[in-house]
Formats: C-alpha cells, sequence, structure tokens
C-alpha cells in the first residue's frame, strides 16, 4: 500500500485528504511540526525558509474545517479565520491562491460522490471598491483576507464589528515585518480589541521566513497576558531561515567605486543589468526608493524595449498594480523593478535572479528580497548586489559575509507607543462604552504595553475627554469621561475621527502632486 504524504495522526475530510495527496508528494517539515497544534487551536508560530509551504501549513486545517461543515450541512456564511497580511499585493495574492484550491477541493468532492457548497475567500484592503465591502457585510466570506489598517476600520465600524466577532483564527504572515516598529503595535491592539468584541481568546497562527528572536516574536503574536513560566504559551515551530543561495556581489568593471555614484557607474550598471536580465526568464529589481524605480526602469526599457520592462511601488494605481504583477506571473515581462512593495512572500511567478540596487540596509530585507527568486522547494535563490558607493560596499560585503553565517537583524517591540494608545482608545470608545480599569487592562494584554503605567493612561485619558487649547478653544475632545462611575464613551464625532485617521503615522511621507491652478491631480511623491 502507497504511504501517504500526510501525517498518519492528522485526520482530515476525504475530499482535503485526497487534493493533498493528489498535488502534494508529501507533506513538509513546517507542516508536519505545525499542523498538530493548530489542530487543537492553540496558539501557533511557524518560523521557517521561503518557499517551504508555511502557508499551507496555516490553511490547510482550516481548509478542513469548513469542508467539514460544508459535508454535513452546518457551514454558515460567516467568518472562519483572518488573515491579516502586511502588504495589499500580498492580500491579493493568498485571495488568488486560496481561490485555486478551494476549486479542486470542491471537484474533488464532486468526484467522491459529495455535494459540497462553495466555500468563498475575499480580501478587504483599501484598494476593496466600496460595492464589495458591502457585499462582504451583507454575506460575508468565510476566510476573510485583509492588512493591519484595514482590520482596524472594521473593528472600528458599525457595520462591519458584527461580521468580525464570529472568526476562530488569526493568521498574521510576515509577522517579523510588522513587530518591529508602531505599526505591529498599533495590530497588537487591534488583535486585543478583536478578542474582546468576540468574547474569547482567536487562536492565533504567525509565519515568517527571517524572525529573530521566535519567543518575542511569539510573545508578540499570542499577547502580554498568555505568559507562563515568563514563556509565551504558544507552539514555536523554528526550522531557522538559511538556504542554499547564489549570492554575489557586482562591482563596476571599468571605474573603482567613489563616495557617490557618478553618471559612468550608472550606465556601467545598466549594462550589467541588462546582460544579466536577457540571460534570464524573468528578473526582479529591487530600489529602496519610487523615484529610483521610475528611473531605472524607464532606463532599462529603452535597452530592452519597453514592453518588457515595468515598475511597481506604492504610488501606483490600483488598477496598474495589479496588471503589473500579472504580467510578471504570465511571464510578459522580462523584468519588473520594485521598492518593498513586492518584497514579502508574494507569490509572483517564475523569478529566476533578483538584483538589489545599493545597500538593502537590513539582512532580513535582503533575504526576503532574493527569496522572492526561486520560491519552491528544490529551487536555489539567486541574488546580485549592486553596491553604488564605497559605503555601500561595505554595507552589502556584510550582509553576505552575515548571511553565509546564518546571522539575522535582531528585532525589538516598539514601548507602548502613545499616539497608537490614543487612537485605540477613540476607537474602542467610539463602539460601546467602557469602564477605565477595563480598557487599560485591555490594552496592557497586548504585546509591548505592558510597560503603559497609570500615570501615562492617565494623562492620554484627560487628552482624549479635555481636548487641545487652541486660539479658538479647546478642540479634539473625543471622550466623554464619568468620573464618578469611572467610565468611558465616544462623543459625537469620535467614530468618523478614527476612522479618518486609522493606522500608525507613517516614517516617510507621500505627498499629492496637483496641478495650478485647476487642482487635477497628478500622483503622489515619495519624500525621498
Amino acid at each position: 500500500m502507497e504511504q501517504s504524504p500526510l501525517e498518519p495522526g492528522l485526520d482530515l475530510s476525504p475530499p482535503v485528504r485526497c487534493w493533498f495527496e493528489r498535488r502534494f508528494a508529501a507533506a513538509t517539515e513546517p507542516q508536519r511540526r505545525g499542523w498538530p497544534s493548530i489542530a487543537q487551536g492553540r496558539d501557533t508560530l511557524i518560523a521557517a525558509p521561503t518557499g517551504s509551504g508555511k502557508t499551507l501549513a496555516a490553511f490547510l486545517v482550516i481548509l478542513d474545517r469548513l469542508v467539514r461543515r460544508g459535508l454535513t450541512g452546518t457551514l454558515a456564511d460567516e467568518i472562519e479565520a483572518i488573515y491579516v497580511s502586511p502588504l495589499r499585493a500580498l492580500s491579493h495574492d493568498i485571495q488568488r491562491n486560496l481561490e485555486e484550491p478551494l476549486a479542486e477541493i470542491r471537484e474533488v468532492a464532486r468526484e467522491m460522490g459529495y455535494a459540497l457548497p462553495e466555500i468563498r475567500a475575499a480580501v478587504r484592503t483599501g484598494d476593496t471598491p466600496p460595492s464589495r465591502r458591502q457585499a462582504m457585510l451583507r454575506r460575508p466570506p468565510h476566510i476573510l483576507v485583509t492588512t493591519p489598517e484595514s482590520l482596524y476600520l472594521m473593528l472600528t465600524a458599525a457595520k462591519s464589528r458584527p461580521v468580525l466577532a464570529a472568526a476562530k483564527t488569526v493568521i498574521v504572515d510576515e509577522i517579523h515585518a510588522l513587530a518591529r516598529d508602531r505599526r505591529g503595535s498599533h495590530l497588537a491592539l487591534s488583535l486585543a480589541r478583536l478578542d474582546a468584541l468576540a468574547g474569547r481568546h482567536l487562536s492565533r497562527i504567525g509565519l515568517s521566513a527571517t524572525q529573530k528572536p521566535t519567543e518575542l516574536i511569539a510573545r508578540f503574536l499570542v499577547g502580554a497576558r498568555r505568559v507562563e513560566n515568563g514563556r509565551p504559551i504558544c507552539e514555536i515551530v523554528d526550522l531557522g531561515h538559511q538556504r542554499d543561495l547564489d549570492l554575489r556581489i557586482e562591482v563596476p568593471s571599468q571605474d573603482d567605486l567613489q563616495a557617490v555614484a557618478a553618471g559612468e557607474q550608472w550606465d556601467d550598471l545598466l549594462g550589467s543589468l541588462a546582460a544579466h536580465i536577457e540571460e534570464h526568464r524573468t528578473t526582479l529589481v529591487f530600489t529602496n526608493t519610487r523615484r529610483l524605480s521610475e528611473r531605472l526602469a524607464h532606463r532599462l526599457g529603452e535597452r530592452l524595449g519597453p514592453e518588457n520592462v515595468s515598475a511597481h511601488h506604492g504610488s501606483l494605481s490600483r488598477e496598474r498594480r495589479l496588471r503589473v504583477e500579472n504580467r510578471l506571473k504570465e511571464g510578459q515581462l522580462r523584468a519588473l523593478v520594485a521598492t518593498a512593495s513586492l518584497e514579502l512572500g508574494i507569490d509572483i511567478g517564475s523569478v529566476d535572479l533578483v538584483c538589489q540596487i545599493g545597500s538593502p540596509r537590513g539582512i532580513a530585507t535582503f533575504l526576503q528580497r532574493v527569496g522572492r527568486s526561486g520560491h519552491a522547494l528544490g529551487l536555489v535563490p539567486k541574488g546580485r548586489l549592486y553596491p553604488m558607493s564605497r559605503d555601500e560596499l561595505v554595507e552589502c560585503a556584510a550582509i553576505i559575509r552575515a548571511v553565509r553565517a546564518g546571522r539575522l537583524d535582531r528585532i525589538s517591540l516598539p514601548e507602548a507607543p502613545i499616539d497608537v494608545v490614543a487612537q485605540q482608545i477613540v476607537a474602542a470608545c467610539a463602539c460601546e462604552d467602557w469602564d477605565e480599569a477595563a480598557l487599560l487592562e485591555l490594552i496592557r494584554g497586548a504585546a509591548g504595553f505592558e510597560s503603559l503605567s497609570d500615570d501615562r493612561y492617565e494623562a492620554i485619558v484627560e487628552m482624549l475627554s479635555r481636548g487641545l487649547e487652541t486660539p479658538r478653544g479647546r478642540r479634539a475632545a473625543y471622550l466623554h469621561r464619568d468620573r464618578l462611575q469611572k467610565r468611558l464613551r465616544g462623543r459625537r464625532g469620535a467614530r468618523i475621527a478614527a476612522l479618518t485617521s486609522g493606522g500608525a503615522i507613517p516614517e516617510t511621507g507621500d505627498y499629492k502632486v496637483v496641478l495650478d491652478p485647476d487642482e487635477t491631480l497628478v500622483g503622489t511623491v515619495n519624500e525621498d
């Protein structure tokens, strides 16, 4: 009898088991080690190299639960799992990668004589049209794919709150990219509010290829209260981050690197890049700024043909971004010049070379970018570093040395950022009345907010209830504070303020470009 590629102890429904055995020769190590705890509903953190099947490790048990309900006629129109990703492009990519397995499982079920109803996944991000957002409220998807900011908005909007309350699992992908800054702090409080809305702790699954230290990331995932003997109550599946990599630093062939890149160096760079692109099927070129991505795409297009090269960054419209991503997946582009908008675990087709222009400024960033090539088991990612100055050459050499030694950047959590606390307090109180002590307890239960002192909390609540003194009087008083009962509730306009000011304040700014005097919007530029 032929051995199943699945774990013998993993109890799956017949359609899901048959589908998996048809698609895969064997389960990967992250899947084998992650499935038991996920199936038991325990919080689980999976740290494993890119292309090792982490996403399926998170989703397979959830898909099986939905299929079982469909087979027994108990599948309701309610959210089972919320998938949170740091990028809108990653959100859309996950939805596409869910739709295909769901359709295949349904077909397998039909072949086996089962009438399986449709299991739906939907994306809710800033790109989602209002009509689709309304459709999700009328008929919620079984799997909601979203970003931290959109999750916060849904937690705060009156109509979407009941939809989220039914969720049972939260998956946080590329968790290292969120934990390191205030955007992660914002998400940590949103997850605490989600638990309060649902009336229970939702099981949480964290995924990443580049996280250090894993125990700190696990604490960020599960929250500050779920700790036992000083360790987070979380199953940690740590398989490291190292893969065989083909890495090389490219330096100018004619002249030595200078303190600043000269014009001749750019010509040399373009020639080298064009040669690499012609030698490979699909090349992904990363830059550190949007302006450089546009310039480089234009110059490469002059050499290779504009139909073969395109740019991708956050300032592009949703339609153009999706069009470029689809062209890359379908093999219609020889090269795509991108910023961090394509850095994380997006399935972007058969990329076989990644080039980084300038220093990536971090080990994890470089590993994530190089991991976009050879993004499957058995393939070797290939990366080329192009330092643009002597200083960057030293940085690039240090990064290559660190990668080969298996080192990673150490992540630290921001410590109770007060702008995030103030924003989430207003959002929470706009939805329902809160006891002051209970709200403080909720905030302290989120990772990174354990150290929020009584005095600091009191000062924030006082500011939000009294407002700010301006030449026109006091403004921005968003809370009504009942000092006798120690309760808080949102004033008129608090919900609008929370919904229109969602998210952490970005470290870099975008500026609108408009034509004077008719105010026609041209686009946006980054402060770089």
